[in-house]
């Protein structure tokens, strides 16, 4: 048996309102980069489906930035560690690491002969650093601030001059190498966002919380002009983006709007309103090539397009929090992978082509905990205390039926004749067409997981107390049959094989065990491997092999028939145990992390 991973869907940006985030390409035009959590995420920009995540950090990273010749990218995380890492190898070798300042790091900039790299941000002692990329050797010093930087650029030709903006309102010009302070610019009112030299190093622009774009002469640091009549824009703006040929640029906006700029002219060619919500809120912008990127509040990215600037291109959409659950639905040849988040949101992927988007509406308002997919529904519980029928074709929330719990709810199941068995804390809940039926309550154990066999006339339910009970469903009643199972450990997740004739369990005691329903649910076989608490299962269509996931980071694949035939995929999510797994067909499976991705895996047998 082996694998190999088919194609990853990442995680969209995390954003925190009010923070700009610096996006970021390559030299060559082909990537963009940003980073979420611990991870960093190179994105295709011409495919957004192609995607690398780097997950090195022990910290989370909050910049990435490619050096001019392409090879490498440092990236710097929360506690102001910087690591130099390799673009070309698919191992990303570590080159360097340094830690510059004694906080978050929130921009870096590299000299346009990638030896030199400037970091600046949060810090005790300083709140920046100049340094030779290969050695940290220090070649000038970032003074002239009293509050933290928020942004840093080095003019991309010689003679080097590098600019800073802060929280205290000004911006910092410095001559070098090695970098000194050669003058404080007051022009700004408010914290100073971004500054970016333009390509060709005649000029800087400044953006600031007070809504002002301010160019000034890249050599001497003089104010020349500023965009727009007395702002450019009405609420901060968070970033600015030059054109390859330094005539325009774009910025990013508090107000929603993303603005193109005749930069000679100081005037406005075209504004992207991208709507009026909150959500809308521009923090990010990129301009990379022929493509003009923006992202907002909620993290999805945006290609803007000139042409029509009430509607962008395409819009990237994804999940910025962690993903708790996966289903998989069939129509019309094609599959498609549907998830859901922390966050409460159900976003939906074509597994092929990566082309996502999310349902309308308002939806759940917490944690989405559990998810299944039956004929064209989408049905889920939260921590929201409700369960709740999607419909695939009309992906509105609005159109959606709700189901209010007593109490929170922790596992769904459904099965033929419009039944649905919900597991809540001390309840089992029978529903038939959307309504409550019947409820288990006062049990005298606390139920963690309940399925229904395919036939929908056996539910079983599997508690805490390392037990699984066998009730039948008659009608509208479940009715205990005095039936249990007892396994090692307190009960994480169970599933019924796709033809009923296997009950799968994994418990907190490491052990995955198989029970043959033909035999009386004698137990089949028995299966060890996780060194951590299983939390996940799936079977393969084939109905002879099914995935658990757990808390060490790993997926096995076991056979039923043969407890030691299996495989292992070691870190399928670096950083974060495995959330949620499930079967596109007998050799693809998908799995899901707090990491906020995707995976896809081909199984061979």
């Amino acid at each position: 048996m082996s694998y190999e991973l088919r194609q990853v869907f990442a995680s969209l940006p995390q954003m925190e309102r009010g923070v700009a985030k610096v996006i970021s390409g390559d030299p060559s035009g082909n990537n963009f980069l940003y980073t979420n959590g611990k991870c960093v995420i190179i994105r295709n920009i011409h495919n957004p489906a192609i995607a690398d995540i780097y997950t090195e950090h022990a910290h989370a990273v909050t910049v990435a930035k490619y050096a001019p010749s392409g090879f490498y990218i440092a990236s710097g995380d929360a506690s102001g560690k910087v690591r130099i890492w390799d673009t070309t190898q698919k191992e990303h070798l570590l080159k360097y690491e340094y830690v510059p300042i004694s906080g978050k790091v929130k921009d870096i900039a590299w000299t346009e002969d990638s030896k030199r790299i400037a970091v600046v941000g949060e810090g005790r002692e300083k709140f920046g650093s100049v340094f030779l990329w290969d050695s940290g050797s220090s070649v000038g010093s970032v003074s002239g601030h009293s509050k933290l930087i928020n942004t840093v650029d080095i003019r991309p030709r010689r003679p080097y001059r590098m600019i800073t903006g802060s929280d205290d309102t000004n911006t910092c010009f410095f001559e070098g190498p090695p970098f000194k302070w050669k003058c404080t610019l007051r022009n700004h009112s408010q914290f100073v966002n971004c500054a970016r030299f333009s390509p060709d190093g005649s000029h800087f622009a400044t953006a600031g919380a007070d809504g002002q774009i301010l160019l000034f002469d890249g050599g001497t640091g003089e104010l020349t002009s500023h965009l727009g009549e007395e702002k450019a824009h009405n609420g901060g703006i968070y970033a600015i983006s030059w054109s390859p040929d330094s005539s325009q640029l774009i910025s990013a906006s508090g107000d929603k709007t993303v603005k193109l700029w005749d930069v000679g002219t100081g005037t406005a060619l075209t504004t992207f309103r991208m709507g009026n919500d909150i959500a809308d809120q521009q923090l990010g912008c990129l301009w990379q090539n022929e493509h003009l990127l923006s992202i907002s509040l909620t993290g999805y990215i945006n290609y803007l397009d000139r042409n029509n600037p009430n509607r962008p291109i395409r819009t990237i959409k994804g999940h910025t929090k962690s993903i708790q659950c996966v289903s998989i639905h069939r129509s019309d040849g094609r599959s498609y992978i549907y998830t859901g988040s922390h966050d409460g949101h159900i976003n939906y992927w074509d597994a092929e082509t990566g082309e996502n988007d999310c349902f309308l509406g308002k939806g759940h308002s917490n944690q989405v905990s559990k998810m299944v997919v039956d004929a064209d529904e989408v049905v889920t519980c939260s921590m929201d205390d409700t369960a709740r029928y999607t419909s695939i074709d009309k992906k509105d929330y609005s159109a959606s039926d709700v189901v209010k719990m007593d109490t929170q709810p922790k596992s769904i199941s459904v099965a033929a004749g419009g039944l649905t068995l919900v597991v809540c804390i001390g309840q089992v809940v029978l529903l038939k067409d959307k309504v409550k039926v019947f409820t288990l309550e006062n049990l005298d154990y606390e139920p963690e997981v309940g399925v229904l066999n395919p036939a929908g006339n056996i539910a079983a339910v599997g508690g805490k107390d390392a037990k699984i009970r066998l009730y039948s469903v008659q009608g509208n009643t479940i009715k205990d049959e005095g039936q249990t199972m007892e396994v090692k450990g307190a009960i994480t997740d169970m599933a019924y094989s796709n033809d009923g004739a296997y009950l799968a369990v994994i418990d907190d005691k490491k052990v995955a065990t198989a029970f043959s329903v033909a035999d009386g649910y004698s137990v089949k076989n028995e299966f060890y491997g996780h060194h951590a608490k299983p939390v996940t299962l799936a079977w393969a269509p084939d109905n002879e092999h099914f995935a658990t996931g757990g808390m060490d980071m790993m997926v096995y694949i076991w056979t039923v028939g043969d407890a030691d035939k299996r495989l292992r995929l070691p870190d399928c999510h670096r950083l974060h145990h495995v959330s949620g797994l499930s079967w596109i067909d007998a050799n693809t499976l998908v799995t899901t992390s707090h990491d906020a991705s995707v995976k896809q895996w081909t199984i061979k047998y």
